[in-house]
């Protein structure tokens, strides 16, 4: 399939580097605001060595109206800012292209609804990029809900902190990114609605000084007759705080954790040592495109992160935002 990239920020280069290890895939096309940012270096919180993208060949467009129009085109990645996400992607489906976007799909509710409605009008596939289901830490945590074998689920704590990100200022923007919530911890929410569905209701509690680098919450979702469920973290100073992530679920029978530096995920049962969970190594923004692409050649409704839920989740995180803002 012939993959148009939009966007060559920290996102972009990562879906970049991905693509060009997937054998289904041809990048045709890249859209950069203007030329001189292919050449720029860009570090974002993943780590890894800065260096120029390697194109090979891709069209280049100045012009996101110019890029849709390419009739040679399957398939939009989209990896803008958050802001310029709905719109670029409702243009995308009228032009009859499939759609991968980043997450957050859009800043709100309502225009993620538009870019749902826009794709079933177009018939065309619609997968916002929750790199998170694709990740194999995540794994064992959604076996021990669905399968069983430690007992109910009673409490579940997800952690995702970073220092604010230095590669984009529009970051700070938060009618353009949403800050750390929907940047940043939507990942958590996205993560607790699809191994719980949606909370019957939600409180939360944090605090935010963009200046500063600062925005943080503590939410906590309740379930009817479900676990106790706790999303924690955000943006911290200083700009350089390591990025980590991690989860802590309580069972009747066990505990299962992960922490992301050097951790890994460990099963903790009575009598028995800790056990250190072997996981396959896997580049999960390759498996998430890969995964679409092969959503997009068979017609087939990404099951595995549906726009649905992706929607909700932006509807959760901005309920986390207002609890937040009530207590300042």
């Amino acid at each position: 399939m012939k993959v148009a990239l939009l966007g060559l920020g920290f996102m972009g280069r990562t879906h970049l580097n991905a693509l060009h290890t997937l054998p289904g895939a041809e990048l045709a096309a890249v859209f950069v605001p203007e030329i001189a940012q292919i050449h720029t270096v860009v570090q974002g919180n993943l780590g890894g060595e800065p260096k120029a993208p390697d194109l090979k060949g891709a069209k280049v467009f100045t012009s996101i109206a110019e890029t849709l129009a390419d009739p040679g085109i399957d398939v939009v990645d989209i990896c803008l800012p958050t802001n310029l996400h709905a719109e670029t992607a409702i243009a995308a489906f009228a032009a009859g292209k499939h759609v991968l976007v980043e997450k957050p799909m859009a800043v709100d509710p309502l225009s993620a609804g538009e870019v749902i409605e826009a794709a079933k009008k177009a018939k065309k596939t619609l997968m916002a990029a929750h790199v998170l289901r694709f990740f194999p830490e995540y794994d064992p945590l959604r076996d021990a809900i669905t399968k069983g074998g430690f007992g109910k689920l009673r409490m579940l704590t997800l952690r995702r902190r970073c220092g604010a990100p230095t590669w984009g200022e529009w970051f700070f923007d938060s009618a353009k990114s949403g800050g750390a919530i929907l940047d940043l911890l939507i990942h958590d929410v996205d993560m607790v609605l699809s191994l719980l569905g949606a909370p019957v209701s939600l409180t939360s509690t944090g605090y935010r000084d963009m200046r500063r680098g600062i925005d943080s919450v503590s939410a906590h979702f309740v379930y009817e007759h479900g676990p106790s469920v706790v999303i924690d973290g955000g943006w911290v100073p200083p700009k350089g705080f390591p990025f980590s992530m991690g989860y802590t679920a309580v069972f009747d029978d066990a505990t299962l954790e992960f922490t992301s530096q050097g951790g890994g995920v460990v099963l903790h049962r009575e009598g028995v040592e800790p056990e250190a969970q072997t996981l396959p190594v896997v580049d999960a923004y390759a498996a998430e495109i890969a995964y679409f692409l092969d959503c997009c050649a068979h017609g087939r409704e990404p099951e595995k992160c549906p726009p649905e839920q992706s929607a909700q989740a932006i509807d959760l995180c901005l309920r986390m935002a207002e609890g937040r803002h009530a207590h300042h």
